[in-house]
């Protein structure tokens, strides 16, 4: 690493951010069958895509994406790997085999024909299966899912006691088991929990014996697995007792071969995914663009938002590294189902005085075409300059850079190609940043805070 250079390069981007009018636009769009990609970067060019690359070099981020594949200990804060896409790999030989690990437990269920699924879990363990589970919502199914996330007994009371008696499957999701959420609805559930009606889905499987689980109801996965990418691992397992969760997992492999591919595809991807990571970099350090909305058009994304929430905050919230010459780490991320929140801070967005960037996402449906006819709209509508008589009041800002995404396939896979190719988005901007993405301190000392005031 040449700190002249990066030094360099630093200088030369803030020197154009005084000056974007001489910059060209940054016209870019990524196809594929899963996903098309189209941008709408104000003040982002060439120059600056050209710049960041070369610091991109300089950092040697490739050598990092190649030890993040390798199941090298890229999480250097705590001494471990990041493992969670071993489950996507198939080829030789699947590293962590979900559909084998999963196989008795599924087996199970379905004997059962349970009428109540209730998963208990908070962060990684609520957010990923509530949102592959409305994903993948089916009117002919016998069975309900609900998701809690436990810290108040309303939550509890609405959605699980008026089931409590039917035949019910409880389970808990908890990488450590020591969660106080988890672990306050498992007393509120007191003899409702039996051996026959629970699983546990832990990396502490110690901890799962001493709760009274017997072996054949303990799930495990490995500690290594951080909890906002636990969507690939057994964690997801309610989504693949009705549907092809596999088809998950193949879309998320797609994204990572693509990754670390030499092909021509892989090249273009590489660049939408850099695109993505680099835009986000000079957003927010160099144009003042602190915050990002993320709005998703079809309903059974709604949740989305939240999904990428934990991601990118957990990952990219972070302390400066001394070490960087950047002086902002990640961005703010908020937002929501889009057609809801053009009834409410859309009017911010379009003539208020904040400072934002945004991802737009939605999904062709013949269905529900007015939601993809808002998302192409707010895509331009946010990202064009409207020149209109000085006195119109439908005089839009048009400052807002916006990344619009099209999910070929409502499906799965292309979920699974989008969100590991988020991951991916991540993953270079914590290691053009020089941050760790796969600690969470922050995270823990608020659950500490808590527990002495509880006490």
């Amino acid at each position: 690493m040449n700190k002249k250079k990066i030094q360099k390069i630093y200088n030369d981007l803030k020197k154009s951010a005084s000056s974007p009018t001489s910059i060209k636009k940054f016209p870019f769009s990524y196809q594929s069958k899963l996903l098309d990609y189209k941008s709408h970067l104000r003040d982002f060019s060439s120059d600056h895509f050209n710049l960041l690359n070369a610091m991109f070099n300089e950092l040697a981020v490739s050598e990092s994406i190649h030890a993040l594949i390798e199941g090298d200990h890229v999480n250097l804060s705590e001494g471990k790997p990041a493992l969670h896409h071993k489950y996507r790999e198939s080829f030789p030989e699947p590293e962590f085999d979900f559909k084998k690990i999963c196989k008795p437990f599924l087996k199970n269920i379905k004997s059962n024909q349970y009428k109540n699924i209730v998963t208990f879990g908070i962060g990684g363990s609520y957010e990923g299966p509530k949102l592959l589970q409305e994903l993948m919502f089916d009117t002919s199914s016998k069975t309900n899912y609900a998701f809690v996330s436990g810290p108040d007994k309303d939550e509890f009371n609405s959605l699980v006691k008026p089931i409590l008696g039917q035949n019910n499957l409880y389970i808990f999701a908890s990488k450590s088991l020591s969660t106080a959420e988890t672990l306050t609805c498992m007393k509120w559930l007191g003899s409702n929990r039996t051996k026959k009606n629970s699983i546990v889905i832990t990396s502490n499987v110690g901890a799962a014996e001493s709760l009274g689980f017997s072996h054949e109801s303990i799930l495990s996965f490995p500690e290594s697995v951080g909890g906002r990418y636990s969507i690939w691992s057994p964690i997801s397992l309610t989504s693949s007792i009705e549907n092809n969760f596999m088809s998950f997992l193949r879309g998320g492999e797609q994204a990572d071969q693509l990754l670390t591919g030499t092909s021509s595809a892989a090249t273009k991807y590489q660049k939408f995914i850099k695109t993505l990571a680099f835009s986000d970099i000079w957003f927010n350090n160099f144009r003042n663009k602190r915050n990002r909305v993320v709005l998703s058009y079809n309903w059974r994304l709604r949740s989305l938002m939240s999904y990428i929430q934990q991601l990118e905050m957990e990952s990219l919230g972070k302390p400066i590294n001394k070490l960087s010459i950047f002086e902002q780490t990640g961005q703010t991320i908020f937002g929501g189902f889009g057609s809801t929140a053009q009834h409410s801070y859309f009017q911010m967005l379009n003539q208020g005085t904040s400072a934002c960037s945004a991802d737009i996402i939605y999904s062709p449906s013949n269905k529900s075409p007015l939601s993809a006819a808002q998302a192409q709209a707010q895509s331009v509508l946010l990202s064009t300059d409207q020149k209109k008589s000085i006195d119109s009041l439908e005089v839009t800002n048009g400052n807002i850079p916006v990344n619009l995404f099209i999910l070929n396939e409502l499906s799965l896979k292309g979920l699974g190609f989008l969100l590991a190719s988020w991951e991916h988005r991540v993953f270079i901007t914590a290691s053009m940043l020089q941050i760790n993405p796969f600690d969470q301190f922050g995270v823990t000392a608020g659950k500490k805070a808590a527990n002495k005031f509880l006490k």
